[in-house]
């Protein structure tokens, strides 16, 4: 009777284990689910941003508005400290476009950052909506008010796609030189190909689309930055920045090789994007090795400090 009696203690002991654990998993779920359906994450920030989107503009919290921007300018595969770095990156460039102008109007567009709103996300993730939403919304939550400093003032928080292999001076790319945006490795990206790509076009193409009256390409010399990208590219004696080629025909990067022959011209280029500040497939690379936030975001940006508003 004795050995009854506790076995029975014990069962019941376990199903009182067993119905806490499921309550608080459905508390947390539904939680997440009204989140989710406030567009929101646990705890509104008090700083606000007006952002343009489809032509209107929308007066957003900051930290809901990094959610938006995570989910449209990184992959919600990707580990969880890059995708931290990246709400840090997000938010801080946000931060100094309002220190620039407490009235500026962030743009949707990767004129300044891409914005996915609530409805988008859910078109676009489908099935896979709410696992996305709830670890971006974690990601910005973790680091809810971190930006990134120098001089105890917000950076212009540059960031990319992915690296040829190392990142570029800002002065190279933007013209103007800043302390915190110099050329670092960025090996991790080699484990993803450097996004290598090449096009194809015909010469009579390739002359229209840079605005060159010539009938043939009878000389192509280039200038490259220390890293491979090009500087400058003299085609036929016409002089062009490597950013201008790459806007021209719409070239993944500034690290590119031309090739004709037979009337056909063949570029190859290696990265995607700028190539100034934080690559988003590098960072995802340091996280797979153990980085956390704060180590890619100290290794992209030189000099710098995290700050919390």
């Amino acid at each position: 009777m004795k050995n009854k009696f506790i076995v029975f203690f014990i069962m019941f002991i376990i199903m009182l284990c067993s119905y806490k654990q499921n309550d608080k998993y459905t508390l947390d779920n539904k939680l997440v689910s009204e989140a989710i359906k406030d567009g929101q994450p646990e705890e509104s920030g008090s700083i606000t941003v007006m952002v343009n989107h489809q032509n209107e503009n929308k007066k957003l919290d900051l930290e809901d508005y990094v959610i938006g921007v995570v989910s449209c300018e990184m992959p919600a595969s990707f580990e969880i400290e890059a995708l931290k770095a990246m709400a840090v990156a997000a938010r801080t460039y946000a931060l100094y476009k309002l220190d620039t102008n407490s009235e500026y109007v962030l743009s949707s567009t990767t004129s300044d950052q891409c914005y996915s709103s609530l409805e988008k996300l859910k078109s676009r993730w489908k099935d896979k909506f709410e696992s996305n939403y709830k670890r971006i919304s974690l990601a910005v939550n973790e680091t809810k008010g971190e930006y990134i400093s120098y001089n105890d003032k917000p950076i212009y928080a540059a960031y990319f796609s992915i690296s040829n292999g190392y990142t570029e001076n800002s002065e190279d790319v933007f013209v103007k030189k800043l302390s915190y945006l110099k050329s670092v490795d960025s090996l991790w990206d080699k484990q993803y190909s450097y996004k290598e790509k090449s096009i194809e076009m015909t010469e009579d193409d390739f002359l229209r689309k840079l605005s060159i009256s010539d009938k043939k390409i009878e000389s192509i010399k280039f200038e490259k930055c220390s890293h491979g990208r090009v500087n400058y590219i003299y085609i036929n004696g016409n002089k062009y920045k490597g950013t201008k080629i790459r806007s021209l025909l719409s070239l993944r990067s500034t690290d590119f090789t031309i090739n004709n022959k037979d009337n056909k011209v063949i570029i190859h280029t290696k990265g995607y994007g700028h190539g100034v500040g934080m690559s988003q497939y590098g960072a995802n690379g340091m996280a797979q090795k153990g980085y956390n936030y704060t180590d890619i975001i100290n290794h992209y940006y030189t000099g710098v400090k995290m700050m919390n508003k």
